[in-house]
C-alpha cells in the first residue's frame, strides 16, 4: 500500500509522467529568478498553466513546503504541468517537525485562494537552524498543513478522471464590512420603526383612551352633601335637625403596609368602627379615596387631624340629630350612616328632606395634594325642604310618658296613644312604647324601628260597636231607647256568643247595651240590618283602607266583603271581632262621631318650608259625611253613659268636663292554634271631650297586659284620663259648663 506524503511535501500532480528514478525532472517550472521558499510564495503568476480562477484556491503557491510553481495546482478542468517529486527529508528547526513522520491519511482539501494572497506576497522568513535550506516544508509540518496529493477531478495528463475524495471544511472568512453595516442599519431602522409605530398608536389612534385613563387617575370626585331639611312640630320646635359634622376618608395608595395596623389601632376605638372592616378599607388596591366614617362630630375630627396620619383626611358634611331623643321616634324615624332615611318620615319623605347632593371634581397629585390649576368642576348641592308636622311637642311628650309608664306597670307587650283634632283631622300626638333613641338606633332592637301606630293591626273589640250603632240607627230604625232583653249568651247556628261576664237576662235600652258593652245585645240590634249594610258602614268609617299618612308600611287592616263571610261572621263583626284595624283608623272613627258624622282624613304633615323659610301648607284633607249629624249626636250622648258609674269606664271621667268614650276588650288570636284560647287581650279606650263640643279625641291601646286587669276600663281608661286632662289644659280648652244628658240604661216595661 502506497503511503501518501505527509504535510510539507508536494506530491506529483496526478497524471504527470515520472522519470526513470521516479522523480519528475527539475526544471524552471518551480523556480523563478529567485530561489528559496519565499520565491514560490512571492510569485503570484501562473507560468504556462491555465489562468487561476477568481476566488479559487491555489494548492501550491503561497504555501510553505512546495517548490516553486510546481506545487501550484491548476483550476478545475485545467492542464496539470509537470512537477518534480521531492523526496521527503528530515528537517530540524524551531518547529521540531520531522520529515520522516508518517503521513496521516486524510482527504484532499479543496481551498480557495483569497484576494489577499493574490495581491500581497508572503514575507520571507529565514530557515530554521539545521534545515536543509528549504524551510517551507518545515513550516508546513509545524503548521500542520499539507499540500495534499490526492487525485483531483478535472486534471489532465492521463485522460482519466481522478478519484473523488471527501471534501475538506471551508475555512471562515469575514464578510464585507459594508454589507455588515448595511444589515445593522436595516435592523436599527426596523427597531426604530416599531417604536415609531407604537408612538403613533399611543399619541394618535389610542390617545383618547390613555388620556381618559390618566385623567381618571388624577381626577377625584367629592360629594357635596345637601343640607337635610329639619322636621319640626306644629310650633316650629325641632324634632330632627341637621348639624355640622365631618366625614373621615382614606387614600389607601399613600398608606404603607407597615403603617396600616397603627392607623387601625388609632381610628377604630375613636370612631367606634370594626377593626377588621377598617383594615379592609384602607388596604384596597388601586384606590385613591374611600369613606371610613360619616357624621363625625367636629371635635372628634379635629382630634384625628391632629394625629397627622398619612393618607387620612376629613371632609365637611352634616349629621342628623334628634334633640328630644326618643320623642316621636316611631313617627320621625332616623337617618342611617349613609345619610338616607331608614324609618318613619325620614324614609317616606326622604326625597323632600334630603334635597339634591352636589359634586366637585378636582385633580389630585400622587402625593394627595389638590392641583391648583388642574381641572375643577362643581355642581352645587340643593338643600332639602323642611317638614312641619301637626304634632305638638309638649303633648307628644305627655302622651309618650303616660303610655310608657302604663306599659311598664301592666307588663303589656306594647302600647300606643293618639291625640287628634276631630275638626281638622290633625294628629297632635302619636306615641308608642317601647321606643328607641334615633340618635343611637343601632343599639336598639330592629323590631322597634317601625311605626306600630299604622303598621300593627288589631281587633278593635267593643270600641268597634259604635260603627254597628251608627249602622242600625241610620238604616235599621233603632233608637237609643229601643229595648232589648239581653241574656249573657246567645247561640247562632252552632256557635255560642257570650258577654264578657255572666249575668241574668237584663232589660236594657240600646243606649244601655252600648253603655254596658254587651256583645249579645249588639248582636240582637245588628239583626235589624243586612250584611251588606253593615259592611258598607264599616267601609264608610275607613275600615279596610289605608289612612294615607306618609308613614311606611301602613296596613289597611282586615275587612272581607260579605261574599266571603261565613254564616256566623256577621255576629262577631258586629261587636268588633273578626275584623282588624290600625290605631289611627280606630281614632278616626271616633273623630268622625265627634265631628258630627263628617269624616276628615287624618293629617300628620302641616306643610313644608323652603330654604327661605317660606311655608307651603299641605292640601286640605278630604272630608266626607258618613252619618247624619243627628245620629252622631245621639251616639255621642250614649257614649257619655259609658263613663258614668253604671258604665264600663268611670275611670275615664275628668272633673269639670263632659267625656264620651267607649271601652274595648278584644281577644287576640293565638297563632299556635288559630283560635282565641291563650292569645291574650287587647285593652283599649277611645273617647273625646268636651262631649258637647268635641275638640280633642284620645285613643289608648294596650296589647296583652299581663299584670292587673286586662279590661279596657281598667287598663286603658286611666291613661286616657291622664293624657286628655293634659291636652285640655295645654290647648286651653275650658269646660263647657253644660249638664250631661240623662242616659236611660234600663228599659222600662
Amino acid at each position: 500500500m502506497t503511503k501518501r506524503p505527509g504535510r510539507g511535501t508536494a506530491g506529483p500532480p496526478p497524471g504527470r509522467k515520472r522519470g526513470p528514478d521516479g522523480r519528475g525532472p527539475r526544471g524552471s517550472a518551480g523556480r523563478d529568478d529567485k530561489s528559496g521558499p519565499g520565491a514560490a510564495r512571492a510569485s503570484g503568476r501562473n507560468t504556462g498553466n491555465s489562468p487561476r480562477p477568481q476566488g479559487g484556491r491555489s494548492d501550491g503557491a503561497g504555501r510553505p513546503g512546495t517548490k516553486g510553481s510546481a506545487a501550484r495546482r491548476p483550476a478545475r478542468g485545467g492542464m496539470v504541468p509537470a512537477a518534480r517529486k521531492e523526496t521527503p527529508r528530515k528537517e530540524t528547526g524551531t518547529g521540531g517537525a520531522s520529515a520522516k513522520k508518517p503521513a496521516v491519511k486524510r482527504p484532499a482539501r479543496k481551498t480557495a485562494q483569497t484576494k489577499t494572497a493574490q495581491r500581497k506576497p508572503a514575507q520571507k522568513k529565514a530557515p530554521a537552524k539545521g534545515a536543509s535550506g528549504r524551510s517551507g516544508a518545515g513550516r508546513a509540518a509545524r503548521s500542520g498543513q499539507g499540500a495534499g496529493t490526492g487525485p483531483r477531478r478535472g486534471t489532465g495528463g492521463s485522460g482519466r478522471p481522478p478519484d473523488r475524495g471527501p471534501r475538506s471544511r471551508t475555512p471562515f472568512h469575514r464578510r464585507d464590512p459594508l454589507k455588515r453595516l448595511n444589515v445593522a442599519l436595516l435592523v436599527v431602522a426596523f427597531v426604530l420603526s416599531l417604536f415609531a409605530g407604537r408612538l403613533v398608536q399611543l399619541q394618535t389612534i389610542e390617545s383618547g383612551k390613555y388620556t381618559e385613563q390618566a385623567m381618571r387617575q388624577r381626577l377625584q370626585e367629592i360629594t357635596l352633601p345637601a343640607i337635610r331639611g329639619d322636621i319640626t312640630d306644629a310650633q316650629g320646635h325641632p324634632l330632627a335637625m341637621t348639624v355640622e359634622a365631618r366625614a373621615i376618608y382614606a387614600d389607601p395608595s399613600l398608606i404603607e403596609a407597615g403603617e396600616r395596623q397603627a392607623i387601625v389601632n388609632a381610628l377604630a376605638p375613636t370612631l367606634g368602627l370594626n377593626p377588621a372592616t377598617l383594615m379592609k378599607k384602607i388596604s384596597k388596591p388601586d384606590t385613591r379615596f374611600v369613606y371610613l366614617a360619616h357624621g363625625v362630630r367636629p371635635d372628634q375630627a379635629r382630634l384625628i387631624t391632629s394625629w397627622d396620619l398619612l393618607g387620612i383626611g376629613t371632609l365637611p358634611e352634616y349629621r342628623r340629630e334628634y334633640p328630644n331623643d326618643s320623642l316621636a321616634a316611631s313617627v320621625i324615624g332616623f337617618v342611617n350612616d349613609t345619610g338616607k332615611g331608614a324609618a318613619g318620615l325620614e324614609s317616606s319623605m326622604n326625597g323632600v328632606l334630603a334635597g339634591r347632593a352636589g359634586w366637585q371634581r378636582v385633580e389630585i397629585s400622587p402625593e394627595g395634594q389638590h392641583i391648583p390649576m388642574g381641572k375643577d368642576q362643581k355642581r352645587p348641592s340643593v338643600p332639602g325642604r323642611g317638614v312641619r308636622l301637626t304634632l305638638e311637642r309638649d303633648l307628644q311628650f305627655k302622651a309618650q310618658e303616660a303610655i310608657e309608664k302604663q306599659v311598664k306597670a301592666s307588663k303589656a307587650k306594647s302600647g300606643s296613644v293618639i291625640v287628634m283634632d276631630p275638626r281638622t283631622g290633625e294628629l297632635l300626638a302619636m306615641a308608642s312604647a317601647p321606643g328607641f333613641d334615633p340618635n343611637n338606633y343601632a343599639e336598639s332592637d330592629k323590631s322597634l324601628w317601625g311605626s306600630p301606630l299604622v303598621q300593627e293591626a288589631f281587633e278593635p273589640g267593643s270600641t268597634g260597636k259604635v260603627v254597628t250603632a251608627a249602622a242600625v240607627m241610620e238604616k235599621g230604625g233603632v233608637t237609643p231607647q229601643t229595648p232589648y232583653t239581653v241574656p249573657d249568651k246567645l247561640k247562632k247556628y252552632d256557635v255560642v256568643f257570650r258577654d264578657s261576664h255572666p249575668h241574668p237576662p237584663e232589660r236594657l235600652t240600646f243606649a244601655g247595651v252600648l253603655a254596658k258593652s254587651s256583645n249579645v245585645g249588639t248582636i240582637m240590634a245588628s239583626e235589624s240590618i243586612t250584611q251588606q249594610q253593615l259592611y258598607q258602614t264599616l267601609r264608610d268609617f275607613g275600615f279596610g283602607e289605608k289612612t294615607g299618612l306618609p308613614l311606611p308600611g301602613e296596613t289597611p287592616g282586615l275587612l272581607k266583603p260579605p261574599a266571603e263571610w261565613s254564616g256566623t261572621d256577621r255576629y262577631p263583626i258586629a261587636f268588633g271581632q273578626t275584623v282588624s284595624v290600625n290605631a289611627v283608623q280606630m281614632a278616626s272613627v271616633y273623630a268622625t262621631i265627634a265631628n258630627g258624622g263628617v269624616r276628615v282624613r287624618p293629617t300628620l304633615v302641616a306643610g313644608t318650608a323652603g330654604e327661605d323659610d317660606r311655608f307651603t301648607p299641605s292640601p286640605a284633607p278630604e272630608r266626607e259625611r258618613v252619618i247624619s249629624e243627628k245620629t252622631a249626636r245621639q251616639i255621642s250622648d250614649m257614649l257619655e253613659g259609658v263613663t258614668t258609674e253604671e258604665g264600663t269606664a268611670p275611670k275615664a271621667q275628668i272633673k269639670g268636663y263632659r267625656v264620651a268614650g267607649k271601652t274595648g276588650t278584644a281577644e287576640i288570636v293565638n297563632p299556635r292554634c288559630g283560635c282565641y284560647d291563650g292569645g291574650g287581650y287587647t285593652a283599649s279606650f277611645a273617647g273625646f271631650a268636651p262631649a258637647d263640643d268635641p275638640q280633642l279625641v284620645v285613643q289608648v291601646v294596650l296589647q296583652d297586659p299581663e299584670r292587673g286587669s286586662h279590661y279596657g276600663g281598667d287598663a286603658a281608661a286611666p291613661v286616657f284620663k291622664d293624657v286628655m286632662s293634659f291636652a285640655l289644659q295645654s290647648e286651653k280648652i275650658p269646660p263647657t259648663g253644660s249638664r250631661p244628658p240623662i242616659i236611660q240604661i234600663h228599659a222600662r216595661d
